[in-house]
């Protein structure tokens, strides 16, 4: 069978320049052997995996380079790499553009109230928040004040981290956008910096771009991060066929396997930023749990990147007439905690608001009312990504009869008391 190879994704430790002259024969280009069946090699796989969770992912380089399964057994053996993932694509978890809620219909969003940010004494200030997206509308006046650190992962200038979809501006609005036209639509307003990561562009993004934006958050200083975001299993099993000219059935279980590696690769990094001890605080990560649910016909089960194991996967709510909540439609099952995530007004790209809907919502909400935590604990030094994260799920407030399936822990509440 001819030897093939597949674009994978590479986590390596800073070595020391002495141990890095050593290892230049590993350098891909020069390693030419393997066979196709060994593309997942699952003791390689086991080898890599207790290296990477051990390892704190600071000082970290990334690469992508065409390897064969021998060039992969051949890194593998290179005590500085930590982790060997295929690059797959990764899609925007698209929002739904609502005309039920009108942007002027009310003094202040119904997911602040939900959440409780309008009672709370804190509003995010001294906290960094990052937002993996599709970048934002730095004019729009809902950022008035935010010192807007951005970064462009997926080509063209590095520092045009423009919006030109809407969508990363929507959810940047909901975390810390000070209010528009008399409207309340920002959890934690006192956020003064903010660390924005173009990842998605009109053709999606992929792997890398996602954990290249994460390192740069974790080494800018994020203290909240949200990504609503998701892996693209059928355009990679696509890839496989068309570039790759695999066979169905093999593109189908190569997308499988790299669907397994990029989420165990995904719990390591939510490792990685959440347990740290020492002077490290870590970083609380919020993830959109997915759309792709149509209740009451069926529903789907949340998919990575939000299944990082220490990562706050987070369902999406609506409210009835008698305004009690509901699960939305679309939102996926087995999420961490919920969040207001149906007709929410937000910041529009080109200035004015707009209502949209999705779990692409939910997850900002957690992250603002994450910002707010971060504030407080800091005020009695007891700051830790950790820490935050038992208080979210502690005070979440309980939904029955909703089932903790659709729910998590429940509603996120913001802290109430200094």
């Amino acid at each position: 069978m001819k030897k093939m190879k597949l674009e994978m994704v590479v986590l390596r430790s800073r070595a020391p320049r002495g141990l890095e002259a050593g290892l230049e024969s590993t350098n891909p280009e020069s390693v030419r052997r393997g066979s196709l069946d060994e593309v997942m090699d699952p003791q390689l796989i086991a080898a890599r995996r207790p290296r990477a969770a051990a390892h704190g992912f600071e000082d970290v380089d990334v690469q992508v380079d065409e390897m064969s399964a021998g060039d992969r057994r051949r890194f593998s053996a290179d005590p500085t790499v930590l982790s060997i993932t295929p690059k797959m694509p990764v899609m925007l978890i698209a929002a739904f553009p609502t005309a039920k809620a009108s942007p002027k219909a009310a003094t202040v969003g119904w997911g602040i109230e939900a959440v409780a940010a309008t009672t709370s004494p804190f509003s995010g200030d001294g906290v960094t928040v990052a937002v993996l997206d599709t970048g934002i509308d730095r004019t729009h006046p809902a950022f008035t004040g935010v010192d807007l650190v951005g970064r462009n992962f997926i080509g063209g200038a590095p520092d045009d981290f423009t919006d030109a979809e809407g969508h990363g501006t929507h959810c940047a609005g909901i975390i810390f956008g000070r209010d528009v036209d008399n409207c309340r639509i920002g959890v934690a307003r006192g956020v003064k910096r903010a660390l924005i990561g173009k990842v998605l562009g009109e053709g999606g993004g992929s792997s890398e771009q996602i954990v290249q934006a994460i390192l740069w958050a974790q080494l800018e200083g994020a203290n909240v991060l949200s990504m609503s975001l998701g892996m693209d299993f059928p355009g990679y099993q696509q890839l496989l066929m068309t570039k790759y000219h695999y066979a169905p059935a093999q593109a189908t279980s190569l997308a499988l396997a790299g669907y397994r590696l990029n989420t165990r690769l995904f719990d390591d990094l939510s490792r990685s930023m959440v347990d740290h001890d020492g002077l490290m605080a870590g970083q609380v990560v919020t993830a959109a749990a997915g759309n792709e649910s149509h209740r009451p016909d069926y529903s789907i089960i949340v998919a990575p990147p939000a299944t990082g194991e220490r990562f706050l996967s987070v369902a999406a709510l609506g409210r009835k007439k008698d305004k009690t909540f509901r699960v939305a439609p679309f939102s996926n099952e087995g999420a961490t905690i919920a969040a207001p995530g149906e007709e929410i007004v937000s910041a529009r790209t080109g200035g004015g608001l707009v209502a949209m809907s999705g779990t692409s919502m939910a997850a900002p909400h957690v992250a603002g009312v994450a910002a707010l935590w971060v504030e407080k604990l800091r005020q009695g030094d007891q700051f830790t990504a950790r820490n935050v994260i038992d208080k979210l799920k502690a005070t979440a407030l309980g939904l029955a009869p909703l089932s903790k399936q659709d729910v998590g822990q429940g509603l996120v509440q913001a802290p109430q008391m200094k």
